[in-house]
């Protein structure tokens, strides 16, 4: 689950990890109001304003602006908060703003440069540990960095038997260049950090830029933070957190009915019961010269219900030319799903694009028979070969 940057960084400080401070609003008229508050907690002269998306990239877009008085914070607020706005992170129709954060500037104007720095801390999974990647390269896009000076991005590897080691901050702090207080600073921050991401059971951290600030100081200008859903239940608190207008609609409706649901771009919509039965059939799609239009697993206890949500959502999509249905009757029976696929199929009403729906395990036989003298537009099939080459010679 994702989360803004203003709710990431009230999560960071509350474990200790300085922040550029700020204050969220959704109406133009609390622009000034919110400027005053800020600046009488901070002290700060000029402001920032930033969209708050669930995408990157913002300032690329006009996303973030800076506002050296009053007059010049509400024409910001005013020009940003209501817009839609495209970065390379968004689709080409871009996401409505529907908040913005107004920051103190922490670039004092006059002082010396201040040095960026990029870091994360995610999971690599190849050898099983936590990893910090860091780099002196910050505010830049990370991607160019790895591809075009691979040789600046460093990595610490993380034991999570061990958590971090107070020679691997340090070593961290050395990396990036750091002395006296900026590098006691820096160790400070990577080791609340760290403690910040096992704490909350995140998925992802990514922290650009890290600012060392003209007098020494290390604060998080910027994070982005995603949360791991499967561990929700123990910080229930974060559910609120959820922004469904930064959602697909599909994958909010899926939810709904507890199906995994992911968005693609091709034309054949799948449900599938099995995550890796899901990839399967979608390879399968792939190699008979079609595209998955999505990702939708219904679970072991597939019924009416959930194949009449799974077809709901799947035929919003209007890239979608044909449906492939492919269970497996392990924990539930094919002929209970075949009589659901009957059911939701006349509930919906007419359905315009070809379905083909492929059941195996037990009953199938059974189950190719009521959807054979079912009467609707579907055909079947129990190997997966052959419907392959039935959505094949639909799309052709």
């Amino acid at each position: 689950m994702n989360i803004h940057e203003y709710q990431a960084k009230e999560i960071l400080k509350s474990y200790g990890v300085a922040i550029q401070e700020g204050i969220v609003i959704n109406k133009k008229e609390d622009a000034i109001s919110a400027g005053a508050k800020l600046r009488e907690q901070t002290g700060t002269d000029w402001m920032i304003v930033k969209a708050q998306i669930h995408a990157g990239g913002r300032g690329k877009g006009g996303g973030v602006k800076l506002a050296k008085n009053d007059e010049e914070l509400q024409q910001v607020v005013n020009d940003i908060l209501g817009m839609t706005l495209i970065t390379p992170q968004t689709s080409k129709a871009g996401k409505f703003v529907n908040k913005v954060l107004i920051a103190q500037d922490v670039y004092y104007p006059g002082a010396n440069e201040p040095d960026e720095y990029y870091m994360s801390v995610l999971l690599d999974r190849n050898s099983g540990k936590n990893v910090i990647i860091y780099t002196t390269e910050g505010g830049m896009d990370i991607e160019q960095v790895a591809h075009d000076t691979p040789e600046k991005i460093h990595r610490e590897f993380i034991d999570p038997a061990l958590g971090l080691q107070g020679f691997q901050a340090r070593k961290i702090a050395f990396n990036l260049g750091l002395s006296g207080v900026a590098f006691k600073g820096m160790v400070k921050f990577v080791s609340a950090l760290y403690k910040a991401y096992v704490g909350i059971d995140a998925s992802l951290f990514e922290i650009n830029p890290v600012l060392k600030t003209s007098d020494d100081k290390i604060i998080a200008v910027d994070s982005k933070v995603s949360l791991d859903d499967n561990a929700l239940y123990r910080h229930k608190d974060f559910i609120e957190l959820r922004d469904e207008a930064e959602e697909d609609p599909t994958e909010v409706e899926a939810k709904k009915h507890d199906l995994n649901f992911i968005k693609l771009d091709g034309n054949v919509g799948c449900m599938v019961n099995g995550a890796g039965l899901a990839m399967a059939t979608m390879d399968i799609i792939k190699l008979s010269g079609g595209e998955p239009a999505n990702f939708l697993d219904v679970g072991g206890g597939a019924n009416a219900t959930t194949v009449e949500a799974g077809f709901r959502i799947i035929l919003k999509d209007p890239n979608v030319k044909a449906i492939l249905i492919n269970i497996f009757g392990g924990i539930v029976r094919c002929d209970r799903v075949a009589n659901g696929v009957v059911e939701a199929y006349k509930s919906i009403g007419e359905i315009n694009i070809p379905i083909i729906v492929r059941l195996q395990g037990t009953n199938a036989e059974e189950a190719k028979k009521i959807i054979d003298e079912s009467g609707l537009q579907v055909e079947s099939a129990i190997v997966l070969q052959e419907a392959a080459d039935k959505v094949k010679a639909v799309l052709a």
